[in-house]
């Protein structure tokens, strides 16, 4: 029984702990333990972009729309948005065909014409073969160089990163202004392939569909490097640059939608979800002491510990909080005590079938188990299903819901069982017939 006692002392110890954190890091504005709060709580900007992926192989889109996501999310993050969050979807047009969406949602930023020029001053970085056909007699053929260019698959979603150089060759004497592309492993190689198979053909590359350098494939370029040579200042090659290490989209994308979100909803959804939480709270407490007295108390203190874990998880991991994901919170606290209830019915059962109470408690667990493991092991299940095939709001929901379940598997299994083991005697005569009784009589004939 010591050891339990141990136990229990460190547990204690530890919920008044993470209590502390929880309260501390919130009272404190700087802290960056703070709440991570979604746009619907924190207000600011949604903006919708649809993905053009029309010129992306059908194997690559997938690949594509991830390196959008992550230059995007670069880029509103060096805009100074706090906290953005970046997600992709694909959704069907009233057309009736399937798009590539990309969803930026912008907490804090009210101003819609800044937040749309965050994205969308991030440049789509292109390199195109020139088309040439045989014009003429066949005994008076010449080439012609045609506008029109083929794609090679070389793009700004192989880019690593992009400097400033100044070469020779400028007006008045003045060093010209280049920018020099370095790919990555991958564009490399591609780029080495191209080059060695297109030697003497000119390779023109775009910024935005319009084409900035026209240069001639003179040899294999092996090693990554390309440098752009365009008809610019130093100042737009300045700029160039900037916006290249933000990051070339790899496909262009379109806004489809923005749409603003007040503080005011949001503070209201955070009020109503902190008096839901707490009133719930307080009546399952309530409820449990009252039908399963010292039971009911040790499950309420293991409520309260599981609560605080709860909080600090997702403040520490952090995970941002929205409308739906504190839903999924409050729902957990009914399976944590589901599982409670489980085992406290178990323990009565032994206690009316003449086991002493320790004897009652460890015979009730394991008998309670395979109901809870199964019970937890299929809200996992759903909750995995839901953050799969969901939208953002069902995934805020389903990922609060499933470490919540996690917690509770903890709460009640563990924490729960060393409590009971920690206080309960050898045998349970006198008032602690009462104590751990149920509802209006002794659970001990």
């Amino acid at each position: 029984m010591t050891r339990y006692r141990v136990f229990v002392a460190v547990a204690l110890v530890a919920g008044l702990l993470l209590a502390y954190f929880v309260w501390s890091t919130q009272a404190d504005p700087t802290s960056r333990y703070r709440f991570k709060l979604g746009l619907d709580l924190a207000g600011g900007t949604e903006l919708v972009y649809k993905a053009d992926m029309s010129e992306t192989p059908t194997g690559e889109r997938s690949d594509a729309l991830s390196a959008l996501q992550g230059v995007i999310e670069r880029r509103v993050n060096l805009f100074g948005v706090a906290e953005p969050i970046v997600q992709t979807e694909q959704a069907s047009a009233l057309s009736g065909i399937t798009e590539d969406r990309l969803i930026v949602d912008l907490p804090g930023v009210t101003d819609i014409k800044a937040a749309v020029a965050a994205p969308g001053e991030t440049p789509t970085l292109e390199f195109k073969l020139a088309v040439t056909t045989k014009t003429g007699l066949p005994a008076q053929a010449g080439t012609t160089t045609q506008l029109g260019y083929v794609s090679t698959g070389l793009t700004g979603r192989y880019l690593a990163s992009a400097s400033l150089q100044f070469g020779s060759g400028a007006t008045a004497g003045l060093a010209a202004p280049q920018v020099l592309l370095n790919f990555d492993s991958d564009g490399a190689k591609l780029f080495e392939k191209i080059t060695s198979e297109h030697v003497g053909e000119t390779l023109a590359i775009f910024l935005d569909g319009v084409p900035i350098s026209t240069p001639t494939i003179q040899e294999a370029i092996p090693g990554g490097q390309a440098t752009i040579t365009g008809n610019f200042t130093a100042t737009e090659a300045r700029d160039l640059v900037r916006n290249l290490n933000f990051g070339a989209l790899p496909v262009p994308i379109t806004l489809q939608n923005s749409s603003a979100v007040g503080p005011t909803l949001g503070a209201a959804a955070i009020s109503a979800g902190v008096v839901a939480g707490v009133v719930g709270f307080v009546i399952v407490a309530l409820f449990m002491i009252a039908w399963y007295r010292l039971p009911g108390v040790i499950a309420a203190i293991a409520l309260a510990e599981y609560l605080a874990f709860m909080l600090a998880v997702i403040k520490v991991i952090p995970v941002t909080l929205t409308a739906s994901g504190i839903a999924g919170l409050i729902i957990s606290v009914g399976m944590a005590v589901d599982a409670n209830v489980l085992i406290f019915e178990r323990t009565k059962e032994e206690l009316r079938g003449g086991k002493t109470p320790r004897e009652a408690v460890h015979i009730g667990f394991s008998r309670a188990w395979p109901a809870i493991r199964d019970g937890h092991l299929t809200m996992i299940i759903s909750g995995i299903i839901l953050f799969w095939l969901g939208t953002s709001i069902v995934q805020g929901f389903a990922l609060v819901f499933v470490l919540g379940v996690l917690a509770s598997f903890i709460s009640a299994v563990s924490l729960s069982r060393v409590f009971l083991l920690a206080i309960v005697p050898e045998e349970g005569q006198g008032a602690w017939k009462f104590l751990l009784g149920s509802g209006f009589r002794s659970p001990v004939n």
